[in-house]
């Protein structure tokens, strides 16, 4: 059977069993993406969408999904399905068609109609990531495909990283970018080191009003992080998502269960963007994604989610970038020459436990071929 006469078919099957429950609604097209098939419903006149949500596992059963997603937008109410036949979503497909223009904008995949999603953290609006999930969501690969997206598309004179990685296997294979303003954190003194750096940066730069190059810090399992250092792990970062945007920092972070009493609900109130990969409860997709409702908990997983945006949620499968591919990325950029110039406004003055000059002088030494 040729697709579109099986989506045909899958539409007749939909139709039939909100028909039996007396739901009166008809199915007007949809989209097909790599990972995703969305069907738009038309609902009759007084049928409530509580009530087709209400019917998810019904319509899942009739397709034979393992889940489907009831979400409105506008007059419309779309059904969404994962795919049988998934395709991975590659990052350098995606930066083929869409290429970032700069000012810290990163690649994240693709929305539900299947067209490349970009994001620019400079944005007032957005400033700030907390990306959550359970394990085997995605999360650290998403972040990867961050990193990567930003490393192809910005040079050295327009972007800094911080990377925290306390697990010391996410953000290794970025340990060599030219970018890097510290080694990769991968221990609790030094996450705490890093972001104390990134205060007392963020406070000077304010002071003399800078806000290029933009600095990006990474995150990961920031939970745990909290767990460990604690109260202040918490107000360290705080501050940074507090005032870091006036001072061109942004802080992308990534947690199993954003709760307030892990991390703290002034945190929470000062990202902007949530990104919610698979929970195991409709609770824990209230809590990850700051708004009832949310379906979080019915995502497929391995990349598949949520962007809530003030109390939006838009569907996007996130872009991959394999570790070849990273390695050949970070060998790419080797090769890159440094201008120091710009680096007079990230030089830091103190350094508590990493010797500084001597990173960044090896750093400029090693990437200019000296």
């Amino acid at each position: 059977m040729r697709r579109y006469e099986r989506l045909e078919a899958q539409a007749d099957q939909l139709e039939a069993v909100l028909m039996s429950h007396k739901i009166h609604a008809t199915i007007e097209g949809g989209t097909v993406t790599p990972r995703l098939v969305r069907f738009r419903l038309l609902p009759g006149a007084g049928v409530k969408i509580a009530q087709i949500a209400r019917l998810s596992e019904e319509l899942a059963l009739a397709l034979g999904s393992v889940s489907c997603r009831v979400v409105r937008r506008g007059e419309n109410v779309h059904l969404e399905f994962p795919r049988s036949d998934k395709r991975v979503v590659r990052l350098a497909s995606i930066l083929e068609q869409a290429r970032p223009r700069g000012d810290a904008t990163v690649v994240l995949g693709l929305d539900a109609d299947g067209a490349p999603l970009l994001m620019r953290l400079s944005s007032p609006d957005v400033a700030h990531v907390l990306i959550s999930g359970t394990t085997g969501s995605g999360k650290t690969a998403l972040a990867q495909t961050m990193i990567a997206s930003l490393l192809e598309t910005h040079s050295v004179s327009e972007l800094g990283l911080v990377l925290i990685d306390p697990k010391g296997r996410g953000y290794a294979p970025f340990a060599a970018a030219p970018h890097l303003l510290l080694p990769v954190a991968t221990t609790p003194d030094t996450a705490l080191d890093a972001l104390t750096w990134l205060v007392e940066t963020m406070q000077r730069r304010d002071l003399e009003q800078i806000t290029l190059p933009r600095i990006v810090a990474f995150i990961d399992e920031l939970a745990d992080l909290m767990l460990v250092q604690g109260r202040t792990v918490e107000l360290a970062l705080t501050r940074l998502v507090q005032r870091g945007r006036e001072a061109g920092v942004h802080v992308v972070a990534c947690t199993q269960k954003p709760s307030a009493s892990v991390i703290g609900s002034l945190v929470k109130s000062n990202f902007p963007v949530r990104m919610v990969g698979r929970v195991t409860s409709a609770e824990d997709a209230r809590v990850a994604s700051g708004m009832a409702g949310s379906g979080a908990e019915q995502l497929a997983g391995r990349g598949d989610f949520l962007v809530v945006v003030h109390g939006l949620a838009h569907r996007l499968q996130a872009a991959y970038i394999a570790p070849e591919e990273m390695a050949l990325l970070m060998a790419r950029l080797s090769g890159q020459l440094v201008e120091p110039a710009p680096r007079s406004h990230i030089v830091p003055q103190i350094r508590p436990r990493f010797d500084m000059r001597e990173f960044l002088t090896a750093q400029l030494r090693r990437v200019a071929g000296e």
